[in-house]
C-alpha cells in the first residue's frame, strides 16, 4: 500500500461507490486476461528490503524522516514506524550481469544509505524484528508522519472496535495488548518479486505457497520480541495479529484474516483478486476518476486503482501484483514470507533458492500442489516459523522430515535445475546455493545465532535481558557489515 492518501472521514456513499468501482475493475481485469494484453516477454525479478533504524547504542531510533532527507534517493521510502525504512531495488532480468552483480548493487545502495544515516546519528540494520525494540517503542507516537499510516490505523481499529491482543507462546510467553497497529512495524521483511505471464501465474503462485514453510525455516531471523524469546520467526504470528480487524466473535464466524495464507490452490490470478473483493471490506475506500472500461476501449491501459489499493490492504504471504509501467501492464508475485537480513549475501542466496525452486517445481510433470493439501502447506508455514531450521516439515513422497534433510536431498538439486533452466550457469549458481547448502549442513541461521548469543551473554554474567539484547544487536551489526553468511558467525 505505497500510495499517499489524505486524512479524511469516509461516508457510506464512499464505500458503496468504491465497491462498485472494484467490481468494474474486476470485470476489466478479466477482459484483459482473456485478451492477453500483458508484458511477459522479458520477465523480471525485483527486491524490496525493509530495515530498522538504531542509534549508536543499538536502540531504536525514531529518525526515518531525517534519514530519508539525508539519503535523498527516491528508491528509499518510509514505512509504518518512525524506526523503519524501505529500499526498492530496481527490477532486472534474473541473469543480468555476472556473478555477484546484483549483490554488489544492493550493497552499494545500502552502504551509501548507511553513510548518510550515520551523518544524522542513525544506523541501518537488516533483521526480521529489531531485538532491542520495547513495548514503549510502538506507541502511537512511533507511527510515521505520512497520513496514510494514521488513516490505516484508524480504519483497522474502527473495524475491530477494541484493542489488539498479541499472544505468542514460544520458548517464553508474550501476552500484551496494543491500541495502535504500530507493533506491525516491528516486522521487517525481504520481499522478492517475480514477473510472470498470466497463463503461468497460478503455477508459480501455487509453487511459492508450497515452499513458503521451507523458506521460513531456512531463513528465520526473528527470535525476540519485546525482550522475550518466542518463535524462531516471531514475525509471522506478530504480523498475523497486529493487523487483524476481527474481534473474537467475528473470528468465530469464519471471517478471513487480512494477513492470509489463503485457503486453496488457484487456477488463475483472477481467483486471488476476486477473493479480495468477495471476502474483505474496504479499509481505504478512495475512488479514482478513471473509467477503466473506457480506458481499455480506447486502447489505453487502465490503472485499476481501486482494485490495487484494496489489494495493498490484504497481506497475503504471496501477494498478486497488477502494475502498469512504460512498457505496459504486467503481473507479478510478491513473495513476502522472509525476514530482512542477516546479510546481503544471505538475502541473495534466499532469492536464488526461491527463484530456482519455483521454476523447477512449475516444470514438473506432477506438480507438488497436486500431491499436497493446501492446509498442509499452511501448517508447514507455522511449524517453520515456530521451530526455524530445526523444523520437521511435510513433503509429498517423503512424509514429515527435518527441513535440512528435505532441502539437501530433494529441493536444492531442484533449485539448481531451475536456475539452470533460467540461464544461470554453474559458476554463478554454486556460490549462491552453496550458502543454502551450508546453512543446512551446519543447521545454523540468523535466528539461532541471535538466541545462542544472548544465552552466551547471560551465562557470562549479563543478567539484564535488555542489555544482553543490546550487546547482541551491536555484534550482529558488525557481522552484517562484514557480509559473511550468518551460518559462519561465531558465538562469543
Amino acid at each position: 500500500m505505497g500510495r499517499d492518501v489524505p486524512a479524511l472521514v469516509f461516508t457510506r456513499e464512499d464505500r458503496r461507490r468504491y465497491r462498485e468501482k472494484m467490481h468494474t475493475d474486476l470485470e476489466v481485469l478479466a477482459r484483459m486476461l482473456r485478451e492477453s494484453g500483458f508484458e511477459s516477454e522479458r520477465p523480471r525479478v525485483g527486491l524490496e528490503i525493509e530495515l530498522n533504524l538504531v542509534d549508536d547504542h543499538g536502540l531504536p531510533a525514531m529518525r526515518n524522516t531525517d534519514v530519508l532527507r539525508a539519503i535523498a534517493d527516491p528508491a528509499w521510502s518510509s514505512e509504518l514506524g518512525r524506526f523503519n525504512l524501505e529500499i526498492n531495488i530496481p527490477p532486472r532480468e534474473l541473469t543480468t550481469g555476472g556473478p555477484g552483480d546484483w549483490e554488489q548493487a544492493i550493497r552499494d545502495a545500502l552502504n551509501h544509505a548507511e553513510d548518510r544515516a550515520a551523518a544524522v546519528g542513525a544506523h541501518l540494520i537488516m533483521v526480521g524484528i529489531l531485538p532491542t525494540l520495547g513495548e514503549s517503542d510502538v506507541s502511537e507516537a512511533a507511527l510515521s508522519g505520512d497520513p496514510r499510516y494514521r488513516l490505516l490505523n484508524e480504519q483497522i481499529f474502527a473495524a475491530r472496535g477494541e484493542d489488539l491482543r498479541i499472544t505468542v507462546d514460544g520458548v517464553e510467553r508474550l501476552s500484551t495488548y496494543a491500541d495502535t497497529i504500530t507493533p506491525e512495524a516491528a516486522c521487517t521483511s525481504t520481499q522478492f518479486h517475480l514477473q510472470v505471464a498470466p497463463r503461468e501465474f497460478p503455477q508459480y503462485w501455487n509453487a511459492a505457497q508450497a515452499i513458503a514453510g521451507v523458506q521460513i525455516a531456512l531463513a528465520a531471523n526473528s527470535p525476540f520480541l519485546f525482550g522475550k524469546e518466542l518463535w524462531r520467526e516471531t514475525r509471522i504470528p506478530l504480523f498475523e495479529q497486529a493487523t487483524d480487524t476481527r474481534p473474537e466473535e467475528i473470528k468465530a464466524q469464519g471471517v478471513r484474516p487480512r494477513v492470509w495464507f489463503g485457503e486453496r490452490w488457484i487456477t488463475s490470478v483472477f481467483d486471488l483478486f476476486e477473493e479480495n473483493v468477495r471476502y474483505f471490506p474496504a479499509l481505504l475506500p478512495l475512488c479514482e476518476d478513471e473509467d477503466p472500461q473506457r480506458e481499455l476501449d480506447n486502447g489505453r491501459v487502465p490503472q485499476l486503482g481501486e482494485l490495487t489499493l484494496h489489494n495493498g490492504t490484504i497481506y497475503r504471504w504471496n501477494r498478486p501484483i497488477y502494475a502498469v509501467t512504460d512498457s505496459g501492464p504486467h503481473l507479478r508475485i510478491e513473495n513476502r514470507v522472509l525476514p530482512a537480513g542477516p546479510t546481503v549475501a544471505d538475502i541473495i542466496a534466499n532469492g536464488a533458492f526461491y527463484y530456482g525452486l519455483t521454476r523447477a517445481l512449475v516444470d514438473e510433470d506432477r506438480p507438488v500442489w497436486t500431491r499436497m493439501s493446501f492446509s498442509v502447506a499452511e501448517e508447514n508455514l507455522h511449524t517453520a516459523a515456530r521451530d526455524g531450521i530445526d523444523a520437521r516439515l511435510y513433503w509429498p513422497g517423503v512424509g514429515e522430515v527435518p527441513v535440512t534433510e528435505l532441502v539437501l536431498r530433494r529441493l536444492l538439486p531442484l533449485a539448481h535445475r531451475g536456475l539452470e533452466l533460467a540461464g544461470m550457469d554453474a559458476e554463478w549458481r554454486e556460490p549462491l546455493l552453496g550458502i543454502i547448502e551450508q546453512r543446512c549442513v551446519t543447521a545454523r541461521n540468523g535466528a539461532l545465532w541471535q538466541a545462542e548469543t544472548v544465552h552466551h551473554l547471560e551465562k557470562a554474567g549479563i543478567s539484564d535481558r535488555r542489555e544482553a539484547l543490546r550487546q547482541m544487536t551491536r555484534t550482529y551489526m558488525d557481522y552484517m557489515h562484514m557480509n559473511a553468511p550468518a551460518h559462519t558467525w561465531p558465538v562469543d
